[in-house]
């Protein structure tokens, strides 16, 4: 995750634009809700059937903030145990402690907390869900998704920004370097073919510079019904 030690933030009312929805694209999409169901989140994403080709590095990861290093591993190890591929085992870091792992439909996940020492028991509770989308320039990205009214809660140069929460709250927007995101995450960053991955948006639908889909956000089905 990106460090927390300075902020900006700009507005824009060209637009009412928010992140409303996730929704992952799966070949199986009964698989990827048991899996989702397991993981623990399957209230936080919508699944949607798909065989899209797609190559290589996705271009996003899905990170999820949580309490202490204890509730980092309950969450790696459940992943693991529904069927996720480990690509970071988790470790102490310069900004805390995480994780990275591959679900069995190709996305990434990141489980990380600031925190290096626990100071309670493990718990199942989520602080927080970024989706992390890696682009070519930051920010260049960061002004096509202000001038479509999302708020920039936090800004560090052309490195990372981030996006206040959208109507929904159930997963916040940033942007990161593509090659940056890759690193830490532990994979390559070549890919080809589609993201798997479509944006719910509260205005009309569009496609961002780099490929990421969004489309009039209907009512989100989670993972788990």
């Amino acid at each position: 995750m990106a460090p927390t030690t300075s902020t900006t933030s700009t507005t824009s009312t060209a637009s009412t634009t928010s992140l409303a929805s996730v929704i992952l694209e799966v070949t199986d999409p009964e698989a990827a809700r048991r899996f989702y169901t397991a993981f623990g989140v399957d209230d936080r994403i919508g699944l949607r059937a798909s065989d899209a080709p797609s190559t290589g590095f996705r271009g996003f990861t899905l990170a999820l903030t949580v309490a202490g290093p204890a509730t980092v591993d309950g969450f790696v190890a459940a992943a693991v145990a529904a069927g996720a591929t480990p690509l970071k085992p988790a470790a102490k870091s310069l900004w805390g402690y995480g994780g990275v792992v591959q679900a069995p439909d190709g996305t990434v996940w990141k489980v990380a907390t600031s925190a290096k020492k626990d100071t309670g028991p493990a718990t199942g509770e989520i602080d927080e869900v970024v989706l992390l989308l890696g682009v070519q320039d930051v920010k260049a990205a960061k002004r096509f998704y202000a001038d479509r009214g999302l708020t920039v809660a936090r800004s560090f140069g052309g490195k990372y920004a981030e996006f206040a929460a959208g109507e929904s709250g159930a997963v916040k927007l940033a942007l990161y370097k593509r090659g940056g995101l890759a690193k830490d995450l532990g994979v390559p960053a070549e890919g080809a073919g589609s993201h798997r991955v479509v944006l719910g948006s509260t205005g009309a639908p569009f496609t961002d510079p780099d490929g990421f889909v969004w489309e009039a956000a209907a009512p989100r089905t989670p993972a788990s019904s």
